[in-house]
């Protein structure tokens, strides 16, 4: 157990709450063939678990979703011997049910990108990789498990639909993704999930219900400043709730890495491009993805 590095995504909140957990502390710069990730990872121990943490949009927030550098970040989680990634994300709820300050263990995505690399493999040739099950099902597991023990509402899982942004949906948008069957609406799991898949790695996201997405009115009353004061107050709340969910996990005794999970081999049959073909150099490159 103390041989695997857990890698852990998350917003700014997220992260300055999670380092007080976090001891031995070093910042790594990583080089990448798609540029610097986000920020420097951070590697140290929690409980038992060695972990290299990754602030999804740069110190002090400056990255909106659209310019996050997702394919670096990922490369250089997996070149510190990264295998296993829990993320974190807020998103807007689209059901009554699923209820702001709340927890969704995402197991499904649509996707709404179009501005943003989601594959490591352009130069190299033709890979596609299987991702009908987007979300690692042995780590979600592990997830739900700790989870019942705790106090905290979560959704065991939900349809996360990745929209590109930055800007929030029109009303008519959010009607239209809850008949598409969205369950909640984020700008930051994707491509994030596809690279993690691509990079042969295990990924679950724990999604933070900020607020009700724009499907719902607003209640009468208050202007937009109650409205993000309490926007807010949930998102710091459902933060409190995820950071206590994802110590849990790192510090039971659960198997959070494991090399025979189908995620680990995901790239086994997903070069299409004849052997002969492929681009030795990008494929020399791209080495860290295949270990």
């Amino acid at each position: 157990m103390t041989q695997e590095r857990i890698g852990i995504i998350g917003g700014t909140g997220l992260g300055d709450a999670l380092l007080e957990h976090i001891t031995d502390i070093q910042r790594h710069e990583v080089d990448t063939p798609f540029g610097a990730p986000s920020t420097p990872v951070t590697i140290g121990t929690l409980g038992n678990r060695k972990i290299a943490f990754l602030a999804r949009h740069g110190q002090g927030h400056t990255l909106h979703p659209g310019r996050v550098p997702y394919a670096a970040n990922i490369f250089a989680l997996k070149k510190l011997g990264v295998t296993t990634v829990l993320a974190g994300g807020a998103v807007g709820s689209l059901r009554d049910e699923i209820q702001p300050k709340q927890l969704v263990i995402v197991d499904q995505f649509i996707d709404k990108t179009f501005r943003r690399q989601n594959s490591f493999f352009d130069a190299m040739g033709a890979v596609h990789c299987e991702f009908d099950q987007p979300c690692c099902p042995r780590l979600q597991r592990t997830i739900l498990e700790v989870a019942s023990q705790t106090k905290n509402a979560i959704h065991e899982n939900g349809t996360y639909v990745c929209m590109e942004g930055p800007q929030f949906s029109s009303r008519a948008e959010s009607l239209m993704h809850q008949k598409w069957g969205g369950d909640v609406i984020g700008m930051t799991a994707l491509p994030e999930a596809k690279l993690a898949r691509e990079a042969q790695m295990c990924y679950a996201l724990i999604a933070l219900v900020s607020d009700y997405d724009a499907w719902r009115p607003h209640p009468a009353g208050k202007d937009k400043h109650d409205l993000l004061a309490e926007i807010l107050g949930n998102l710091n709340e459902a933060t409190a709730n995820a950071i206590g969910l994802i110590t849990a996990v790192l510090q039971s005794d659960h198997k959070l890495c494991s090399d025979t999970c189908s995620c680990r081999k995901s790239l086994e049959m997903a070069v299409w491009t004849n052997p002969d073909a492929v681009d030795k150099d990008q494929r020399n490159k791209l080495a860290p993805l295949f270990a």
